[in-house]
């Protein structure tokens, strides 16, 4: 049974856990269908790579998220420059550094792999996020660190920023629990389609 959006430990817990009891066979399957959908999405809102210099932050997989290296290689192939995201500091936004799928890393912060020191720091246009829980209004639940959202209200602030959520549809929830310093995400791509505020889209 779903805990109370009130006890967000116990959330994070209950959707965790049903993230891990996906199996890691279906877990591949789906990864790879969220790579088709989401070079289908750039197709389908004209958004082109090469020439362009766009700019795509990924994410190295964390315990039994999705697995989006190939979502980036196949981005990388198209012309998108791919970078992860590194954690500079506590309570401070999300640093990026240039990576593709080939190039060394080093273990950082819970021994997430993250990019050589010496890579170039480069700014999004558009971050892939990692969640544990996702309503349809865009809000995300993480797991509790307000990393993304504080990258997503520098980058917001800065310039304009595409947010995409990535996530399996087992893990969407009926409303997800909101502070004043939550930042909803523009798009949730699942490998069953693609939603943005609420709305289905395909």
């Amino acid at each position: 049974m779903q805990p109370s959006p009130d006890n967000k430990p116990a959330l994070r817990k209950y959707l965790a856990k049903c993230r891990d009891d996906l199996g890691a066979a279906f877990r591949e399957t789906a990864s790879r269908e969220i790579a088709d959908n989401i070079v289908d999405w750039f197709a389908d809102q004209d958004i082109t790579c090469a020439g362009t210099a766009r700019v795509v932050s990924g994410f190295y997989p964390f315990n039994s998220e999705i697995d989006c290296l190939a979502l980036m290689a196949a981005l990388n192939k198209a012309g998108c420059v791919t970078v992860l995201p590194f954690i500079i500091a506590p309570h401070q936004p999300l640093g990026f550094r240039q990576w593709g799928p080939g190039d060394p890393t080093i273990p950082g912060i819970w021994d997430i792999p993250v990019p050589l020191s010496e890579a170039a720091n480069l700014v999004p246009d558009i971050l892939l996020v990692p969640l544990l829980g996702f309503d349809r209004a865009g809000y995300r639940i993480g797991y509790g660190g307000g990393f993304y959202d504080r990258t997503l209200a520098r980058l917001g602030a800065n310039g304009k920023i595409i947010s995409v959520g990535l996530a399996f549809s087992t893990q969407e929830v009926d409303e997800v629990p909101r502070e004043a310093h939550d930042v909803p995400l523009d798009w949730i791509l699942t490998e069953n389609g693609l939603f943005r505020a609420g709305e289905q889209v395909s």
